[in-house]
């Protein structure tokens, strides 16, 4: 059985760190498109139109204004977090659609248009909050297009109403892009965390996959050898009364057949341990997930390179310990080359009542690692336990 190729776990961290970013990308355009509509309606308002004469023009435009960014980046969160979900935990109706930074954007943005002395800039704005809110598939972009006709007919009123209406083209074209070009951030946006999603499924179904292949290979080994041994010793208790050389000689072959077991138990044992240290953190990190903890994994692109048949079991048991004696809500794995040492380093917060880092399991860690010349220090605070273990890159004595 040969190690699994350490390539596809190198560029799972690359996708998710690629999926991250990502996602960071297209939420911060949309805030600066946002921004950027409502400095272009700025300079028609507060300029054009004189409104930094008056007081109350100035401070309300530029209030509203920012009140519409902030429930913006706070819906945007919302919408991410919310993407993780599954159908049946997704928030209700009432909590989507009346909750404080939904209402709170409805009315600043209301307020922008009155302000503005624009119904197109504030039908704009209400469109762009009511599109961060989680709609049934479907429904956002038809609510889109019908809301594009709407501030069409808007623009084409306005303009019929105010002297010089072509000056006032760009500021028109932010409003009118404003709602669509949300609208596909988001879409854009739904398929990167799709992605995602995709991602971490795969790595949840490359570790069971694993898991099933060493069972099967162990019960192929366990039950050949298992037969084996109960043929020898139903020949051996059969030819016991008369031949007992013959008897004795099978009850050898018995015993060795049980040698053969273990040494082949032990082989496909160090096989699995010599799988590769990224795909370790990767299983730690998704076994954690499971448990409903918030993980964040730091691991180094050479990863691959680091003495797994050291660091591997330490993974393990540092999960294990945040697993049962943990009882926390966030965890965090990282592994990273310091000089001519590798460094790995497991944190998480302590729930109350935790006994993590009290038992035997340390102390193994400690010992296991100090024989090759490395060392494991701990470090406990009132919300945070933080285990760093170091050890000689060529696993070896330093």
């Amino acid at each position: 059985m040969t190690s699994p190729d350490p390539t596809p776990t190198r560029t799972a961290v690359s996708l998710a760190r690629g999926v991250t970013a990502t996602g960071w990308y297209i939420a911060s355009s949309m805030v600066f498109f946002l921004i950027g509509a409502l400095l272009v309606w700025g300079v028609i308002v507060l300029v054009a139109r004189g409104g930094w004469r008056d007081p109350v023009t100035l401070v309300g435009f530029l209030g509203l204004s920012t009140v519409v960014v902030v429930t913006m980046i706070v819906l945007l969160a919302r919408y991410r977090r919310d993407g993780d979900l599954d159908d049946t935990d997704r928030p209700s109706g009432g909590r989507r659609f009346l909750s404080l930074p939904v209402v709170a954007g409805v009315l600043a943005s209301v307020g922008v248009g009155l302000v503005s002395a624009s119904a197109l800039l504030g039908a704009a704005l209400v469109g762009t909050v009511l599109c961060l809110v989680r709609w049934a598939p479907g429904i956002r972009w038809r609510g889109v297009v019908l809301l594009e006709v709407a501030l069409a007919v808007l623009w084409v009123v306005e303009l019929s109403r105010a002297s010089g209406g072509s000056d006032a083209f760009l500021p028109a074209f932010f409003a009118l892009s404003l709602p669509a070009m949300q609208a596909l951030s988001l879409w854009s946006w739904d398929v990167v965390l799709e992605l995602d999603r995709a991602r971490r499924t795969e790595a949840r179904l490359a570790a069971v996959q694993e898991r099933l292949r060493l069972a099967g290979e162990l019960h192929d080994l366990q039950g050949h050898h298992l037969q084996v041994i109960a043929l020898q010793l139903e020949l051996a208790e059969r030819m016991i009364g008369r031949d007992p050389d013959a008897a004795a000689h099978r009850i050898a072959l018995a015993r060795a057949s049980v040698d053969e077991a273990r040494e082949g138990t032990r082989s496909l044992a160090g096989r699995f341990r010599g799988v590769p240290l990224p795909d370790e953190l990767a299983n730690a990190a998704d076994l954690l997930r499971a448990a409903g903890l918030e993980v964040t994994l730091d691991v180094a692109a050479d990863a691959a390179s680091a003495p797994a048949d050291l660091l591997g079991p330490v993974v393990r048991e540092c999960t294990t310990n945040v697993l049962k004696h943990g009882g926390g809500r966030w965890a965090r794995l990282g592994l990273e080359r310091a000089g001519q040492y590798w460094r790995l380093t497991a944190a998480n917060d302590p729930g109350p009542g935790s006994t993590i880092g009290a038992g035997a399991g340390l102390e193994g860690i400690a010992h296991r690692v100090g024989v090759v010349g490395g060392d494991a220090v701990t470090r406990r605070e009132d919300d945070r336990f933080e285990l760093i273990v170091t050890v000689p890159a060529d696993g070896g004595p330093a």
